[in-house]
């Protein structure tokens, strides 16, 4: 016999067909009693009652007072909205004790009843389902090496969640990361959530660290034979966790006091209406571009980021550099650090 197709149903969240059909039929009622609902559906009154009463408890329906027992309907947005947060809060859950049960295994596979510090992914797929699996698993803190090429979509729907739930998100990108189209965009969207975002040019891996207590390394930037190591708590973690602060103070940052990295349209060959003069410290401007010629990102990708010619963009960078006793953008990055523009 071929199993009932459950899609469309309120089965995955935990409502029976029956009590569903009872639910189902109260709707197309402003209220109604058990009894009235058993004679539409044809069945007893007290075996409808049951089901408007296990409905009540998941907040489907509600009782109205009086002496007669009669039901309404609660609005079905709301209500299968919260239970539609209570079963992922559920599934959550049992992510969790997925993850607990994997560690088990993979202890009793190896054999040493502790579980091996490092364990060796083979293949694109199994790295990628690694770094979702270890965002989902931070708690605190998550420390993040970002440079191309990518497994997943440069997108992350979730890291979003795990800053709001309070997680500490550090993200260095070499300049070849934020050359990817919308990259700059998503960096912005995600400094608007808490990320904090720096820029370090050439660096030379891929890392991923959650909670100091697990990593991720790809042993490769090749994505079609890509190997990455799982290390877990360890001499080596460690090491990982120095090398990631190392970088942090190297690095400089990517957004400028928190603020997004924004500029407005600019004519290719009319004046420059956003080249301030020099004054008491620098403008926001001259922070956001100080910062964007840090990253490493070319002349024609800033000043395609800021919405300004390429000339009228190098002469603002000309002037940066006098005001900042700079003759490269890395001295300029450096001044500007110092200063505290950045």
């Amino acid at each position: 016999m071929e199993e009932p197709d459950d899609s469309g149903s309120l089965k995955a969240v935990g409502v029976p067909r029956f009590d569903e059909r009872v639910y189902r039929t109260l709707l197309g009622h402003r209220d109604a009693t058990p009894a009235e609902l058993g004679r539409e559906l044809g069945l007893p009154a007290d075996r409808v009652d049951r089901a408007l009463t296990r409905l009540r408890l998941q907040g489907l329906v509600s009782r109205l007072s009086g002496r007669r027992r009669r039901y309404t309907a609660i609005e079905p947005d709301a209500a299968v909205e919260a239970l539609v947060r209570h079963r992922t809060t559920q599934l959550e859950a049992v992510r969790t004790t997925a993850v607990e049960l994997s560690s088990l295994f993979h202890s009793v596979q190896r054999g040493d009843g502790r579980g091996g510090a490092v364990e060796l992914l083979e293949g694109p797929q199994s790295l990628g389902r690694w770094f979702v699996r270890l965002q989902h698993q931070v708690h605190e803190e998550m420390l993040v090496l970002d440079r191309p090429p990518y497994v997943l979509a440069q997108s992350n729907p979730v890291e979003p969640a795990s800053l709001a739930g309070g997680v500490r998100w550090r993200g260095i990108y070499t300049p070849e990361a934020l050359e990817v189209p919308g990259a700059m965009e998503e960096v912005e969207r995600l400094a608007g959530f808490g990320e904090e975002s720096r820029v370090l040019p050439n660096l030379p891996m891929k890392l991923a660290i959650a909670d100091r207590q697990m990593a991720l390394l790809p042993l490769s930037l090749d994505l079609d034979t890509s190997r990455a190591l799982l290390v877990r708590e360890s001499t080596l973690l460690n090491a990982l966790i120095d090398l990631f602060e190392c970088y942090w103070e190297r690095a400089l940052p990517l957004i400028p006091g928190g603020q997004p990295a924004t500029g407005g349209p600019h004519t290719a060959d009319g004046p420059d209406a956003d080249d301030p003069a020099a004054a008491d410290g620098p403008d926001e401007a001259d922070r956001v571009l100080v910062a964007l010629l840090a990253s490493g990102m070319t002349d024609a990708a800033i000043a395609r980021r800021l919405g300004l010619s390429t000339r009228t963009m190098r002469r603002r960078t000309r002037r940066l550099f006098d005001e900042l006793s700079a003759s490269n953008r890395f001295q300029a990055g450096i001044q500007a650090a110092r200063r505290g523009w950045l």
